[in-house]
């Protein structure tokens, strides 16, 4: 297994399959900036269902073992479910996982479990229909969102997780709205600091509510006690509601960084290894395969750098009053 220079290994790897959204979240995707007229990439320059297989096998062989799915919106991509069948027999791969917005996963989700998908992610800010179509960019309702998600339980797509970004001022009064519609249910929530991923999502940082501060909030109505991490490099800090109704979790990359066990590479759209989600540039993989490198040579390549690796970028914005940097933007590399 290859390691980077503080030691972590190549665990898991985040493929975006399209850098398309149906959403305009004004954190990853704002609509200011994402109009009708925007050029996303040409088909040409996406890697081919077969060239992010071949990528998958040589990853696979470096160590990694969990592979997520992602984009922009991934459902958007035409005939996933074969990328999905191909990524299932990949030798050494045992989770196999897809991120969605959940707007077009109700029609798809029988197709996925039956290609080979193991479980879902549902992204999901709130409950409340104006503010979540305020925080999609689309004024859609929460209600077709919700129906995917029975849907996805009803195929077997778990067990399920939501992931909700919470914003000061914007969605933070929802927070136990969406843990008690989801408690008893078997769906696991996970609320995320809000990240300065990218360059146009206009972060501060005093947008950013404390995990801690969330925990508490529920903890006061909904009894909490922590419990273990399921395996290292997990960045969700678990909670269990103490009478034995389910899960929650808390990703703190904001206020408590977790950047010494990030074990996560990110494979863009058209082909760039990328070793952090906050990562300025990546490492051109497309072009050499596409010239006709061979899988040893691309191996190489992908271990160079991972063993090059030193990103530790929350820890240092976290030590910093001010840190800004050109970063990769999150729907070209997924979150």
């Amino acid at each position: 297994m290859v390691k980077d220079l503080l030691g972590r290994l190549m665990k898991d790897l985040r493929v975006s399959v399209t850098d398309r959204c149906n959403f305009r979240c004004p954190y990853c995707m704002p609509a200011e900036v994402f109009g009708e007229r925007y050029q996303f990439l040409p088909r040409e320059e996406l890697l081919s269902f077969e060239e992010i297989e071949r990528l998958v096998r040589i990853f696979a062989k470096l160590g990694t073992n969990k592979i997520r799915i992602t984009g922009g919106e991934p459902l958007v991509r035409s005939g996933l479910e074969n990328l999905i069948s191909k990524l299932g027999n990949v030798e050494g791969i045992d989770d196999l996982t897809l991120t969605t917005n959940g707007y077009l996963l109700a029609q798809n989700a029988q197709s996925l479990k039956d290609a080979g998908l193991q479980r879902i992610t549902v992204s999901l800010d709130s409950l409340d229909d104006r503010i979540f179509g305020e925080m999609n960019g689309r004024g859609f309702g929460v209600e077709k969102v919700l129906n995917a998600i029975e849907k996805a339980r009803e195929v077997g797509l778990d067990p399920i997780k939501v992931n909700t970004v919470v914003q000061k001022g914007v969605n933070d009064h929802n927070v136990l709205d969406i843990a008690r519609h989801f408690r008893g249910t078997g769906v696991i929530v996970r609320f995320i600091e809000y990240m300065d991923v990218g360059n146009i999502n206009g972060w501060k940082l005093d947008q950013v509510v404390p995990s801690l501060d969330l925990v508490e909030r529920i903890h006061s109505e909904i009894p909490l006690e922590p419990v273990n991490k399921n395996y290292q490099g997990e960045v969700a800090d678990r909670y269990r509601y103490l009478d034995g109704s389910g899960e929650i979790g808390f990703i703190s990359s904001v206020t408590q960084t977790f950047c010494s066990d990030c074990t996560r590479a990110r494979l863009s759209t058209d082909g760039k290894l990328f070793t952090c989600l906050f990562a300025e540039d990546g490492r051109d993989l497309r072009t050499p395969m596409r010239a006709g490198a061979s899988d040893a040579e691309l191996e190489q390549i992908m271990t160079n750098v991972w063993q090059q690796r030193s990103d530790r970028y929350s820890d240092i914005r976290s030590s910093l009053t001010e840190f800004s940097r050109r970063k990769v933007e999150m729907y070209q590399i997924g979150g």
